[in-house]
């Protein structure tokens, strides 16, 4: 970028930042914010630092709207006062920031109600609002001798909270006490808030079940983030995650499989003889600890009751919800092949995972579960799935024929149309909004049903258009399930989605109608997925790049800054012991033939500043061995090929060992 552009860009900025900043004073807050004099506006858009492998001097996830440099730093005192309004609204927040603090510096942090007492660092509710940040918008003034945090809300000090832990050195995130740390962090002023309203991610834990404890640490490395949306994938073909009083058997049958591990999908049918003890459920006490731990981190829960299809664990339970006879021989599934998905969608059942639509048990069946789900959760939409629910052993259905005729229904489109309707009828009945897949728009839903959008753009963009509220979660951008670097190196799934691509993701598109795109999330569905660990690894740094999407301004947006920042979290990470995919490292291989048809390799890697070693000869490379530089030609008769990648001297990438008959796959016949 050349000075004069370069000068441009911190000029407008700096007009973001000063107008902000005029206006929190307008507005008649407690406290100004400090002076702008000697300001620095820290720009985006110079990525010298980047360049030069250093990590940036502010790499705050998700990108605030405005960050401005003052001079000075700021020292934690041993003795740390926290100042604010006494309030239930205020608890959870400083509960929080009292814990975050205390335990990895050791210092005695004390809260204390507006007083004489002189604060470390000060919450403010603003007396009059400043429509700006809005609900959860904040300002963050960082002097050398104190910190402000302001906002309308109480989620808003919590979000200023999580920007204030990142000022911090990455020791902050410890769970122990650690020692010889200056807890230092320079002198901002931050106006901040976010782009859209749902933020969110969505966890399955029906292929595999997450303890609670497990949940709350998947909530626990969220909202460091800015997320405030958790999406709950309570029940499908493998498990029914949730009691419901008077339905005992969705839990003492439904919530139990026979544990099996490899290629989900893949694995042989159970023997009558394996026990069927791998699983589990949430009690509703369960769910409540749950609602509440999330509450208090300013993350709401939305409850999936996966249905029509997705169903074979509640008619493994109640066979009489089904429309085929035999029912009562099914079982939960174990990862067991029960689709045939080689003539595209809907599949081909192979075992009957659907409720019947023709049969008035299932909707007594779904009015007593949404009944106790609605007083259970607080959350304002309950999310009802209507995804993949295969046709064949309806069309079979004498009941659902019969369905047809009294209703009027033309096709199987219609006929899941109608289950829809009355689902959501019972949904809202319970006073809560109905959610579900873009599927259901394959009928003429009313627009007061929501979708989600998830075969891509193009389904949110159309319910947009035709008035529905539209959460994005496109598997095109979002998926957090698909593999992140080569097959080779991740248990395969069926497609790879890199970070590059997630950065990408635009929840609005242009074509959209805007005012009805609620936000987006990103969903982590567990068909591989075994532990909470390879949970973690799934969904960072990706969920970084998603967490960008819906927050920080689409013009905020770049790539350069990013990886920069991605690479700081990473030690943050490694601090909080949270797991992470470092497949950013990994090299990207691409293979073609010559003329003369023999096998080239393009290897490449998704950021710059890395250097590429290998080896033919079966010996692991290390930045000693050939450098590549350009396309490789594979020896006659190597058998792999070795790679890693360095910055500099110091090693980035893992160890790959590429076979060649892999290799010479993907490049064709010779």
């Amino acid at each position: 970028m050349n000075k004069f552009l370069s000068f441009l860009c911190c000029l407008l900025v700096y007009n973001v930042a000063y107008s902000q900043q005029m206006g929190s004073k307008n507005d008649n807050l407690n406290e100004p914010l400090a002076s702008h004099k000697s300001g620095k506006i820290v720009s985006l858009t110079d990525s010298n630092e980047i360049l030069e492998n250093r990590p940036p001097e502010f790499a705050i996830i998700p990108e605030p709207v405005s960050l401005l440099k003052t001079e000075g730093q700021f020292t934690l005192p041993e003795n740390v006062v926290i100042m604010a309004q006494n309030s239930a609204e205020l608890k959870p927040v400083l509960d929080y920031l009292q814990g975050k603090i205390s335990i990895p510096t050791g210092h005695f942090v004390s809260i204390v109600g507006n007083s004489s007492a002189t604060a470390t660092i000060r919450l403010v509710l603003n007396p009059k609002e400043n429509h700006v940040i809005g609900d959860e918008g904040y300002q963050l003034s960082v002097t050398p001798h104190l910190i402000i945090i302001k906002a309308n809300k109480a989620a808003g000090l919590f979000y200023g909270v999580q920007t204030l832990l990142q000022l911090f050195p990455k020791e902050i995130e410890s769970k122990e006490m650690m020692t010889d740390i200056a807890w230092k962090m320079p002198c901002v002023e931050i106006t901040d808030y976010p782009r859209l309203g749902w933020r969110g991610l969505m966890f399955d834990v029906a292929r595999h079940f997450f303890t609670k404890q497990e949940v709350k640490q998947y909530i626990d490395a969220m909202v460091r983030y800015k997320y405030n949306m958790l999406h709950l994938h309570l029940t499908d073909d493998e498990g029914w995650r949730l009691e419901i009083k008077g339905l005992p058997k969705l839990t003492e049958i439904g919530a139990w499989n026979v544990k099996k591990v490899g290629d989900f999908g893949t694995f042989s049918p159970p023997g009558p003889d394996e026990p069927r003890t791998y699983g589990g459920f949430y009690t509703q006490d369960d769910m409540k600890e749950i609602i509440a731990y999330a509450k208090d981190r300013f993350v709401n829960i939305m409850p999936e009751i996966d249905v029509p299809g997705h169903s074979l664990a509640v008619i493994a339970s109640y066979p009489e919800l089904s429309c085929t006879p035999g029912a009562e021989t099914y079982r939960v599934r174990s990862g067991e092949k029960i689709m045939d998905w080689s003539k595209g969608a809907p599949p081909i059942a192979l075992v009957d995972n659907t409720l019947c639509p023709a049969n008035e048990k299932v909707y007594v069946f779904l009015d007593s579960v949404i009944s106790q789900v609605a007083a259970l959760f607080p959350f304002e939409y309950i999310h009802m799935g209507g995804d993949e629910a295969p046709i064949n052993y309806w069309q079979k259905s004498d009941s659902v024929k019969a369905l047809m005729a009294r209703e009027g229904l033309k096709d199987m489109h219609q006929v899941q149309g109608y289950f829809e309707k009355r689902a959501q009828k019972i949904v809202e009945s319970k006073g809560k909004k109905f959610m579900g897949w873009d599927e259901i728009m394959n009928s003429d839903m009313p627009a007061s049903a929501a979708i989600m959008s998830w075969r891509g753009m193009s389904y949110g963009i159309a319910a947009s258009r035709q008035k529905h509220e539209v959460v994005m979660s496109p598997q095109t951008n979002v998926y957090l399930d698909y593999m992140q670097s080569d097959v080779i190196t991740e248990p395969k799934v069926y497609a790879t989605l890199r970070l590059g691509k997630v950065y990408e993701f635009d929840p609005v598109p242009a074509a959209a109608d805007a005012k009805y795109i609620k936000g987006a999330q990103g969903n982590l569905w567990t068909e591989q997925i075994y532990n909470i660990r390879q949970a973690e690894y799934m969904t960072w740094p990706r969920g970084y790049a998603i967490a960008e999407a819906v927050w920080s301004p689409r013009e905020k947006k770049s790539w350069s800054n990013f990886i920069g920042k991605v690479e700081v979290q990473f030690g943050r990470m490694d601090i909080a012991e949270t797991k992470y995919s470092p497949s950013i490292y990994d090299p990207i291989f691409k293979v073609s033939r010559s003329a003369d048809k023999q096998l080239m390799i393009d290897l490449s890697t998704e950021i710059d500043g890395l250097d590429i070693y290998y080896s033919f000869d079966n010996s692991s490379p290390d930045r000693f061995y050939p450098k590549y530089t350009e396309k490789l030609t594979a020896p006659k008769d190597a058998t792999q090929l070795k790679v890693i990648t360095y910055r500099g001297k110091k090693v980035m990438g893992r160890m790959i060992t590429m076979p060649m008959d892999e290799l010479n796959k993907r490049a064709g016949r010779r």
